[in-house]
């Protein structure tokens, strides 16, 4: 692995951590009492990540390209972490309702954006390269 790869993935990782703050800071604004802020940046990556990958295929983007989006960009955009230790809170609160429709919410809905924004690219490229 070169070192124009490691810089792809650190730029990308420094944009995508701080969008991610951005979106968070001001989505929990508006609910503060549910992790909606990581919860909207997880979908939202992950229906990000899938269009991305189809236009990575589409176009073969190169490897340094694709590291800066995928792992870098949309590494730090979303977030493991945040969503464990917010789940912990919400199950140390006493609620237990909410940690559960959290999980659930957030792994269902992420695998669903996935495949969502990967086949709408996917088939709107192929579909445009038709016209």
């Amino acid at each position: 692995m070169g070192l124009d790869k490691i810089a792809c993935v650190l730029i990308g990782g420094g944009i995508g951590s701080v969008l991610r703050f951005l979106m968070v800071s001001g989505v929990q604004r508006l609910f503060p009492d549910y992790p909606a802020g990581t919860w909207c940046v997880n979908i939202i990556g992950s229906f990000i990540i899938g269009i991305i990958w189809a236009v990575c295929s589409f176009f073969d983007f190169s490897p340094n390209l694709r590291a800066f989006l995928l792992v870098g960009l949309l590494g730090g955009f979303t977030t493991f972490s945040s969503f464990s230790l917010e789940t912990m809170n919400l199950l140390n609160a006493g609620k237990i309702q909410s940690a559960l429709s959290y999980i659930v919410c957030t792994n269902v809905g992420g695998i669903i954006a996935v495949f969502g924004g990967f086949f709408l690219a996917k088939y709107s490229l192929y579909a445009i390269k038709l016209l």
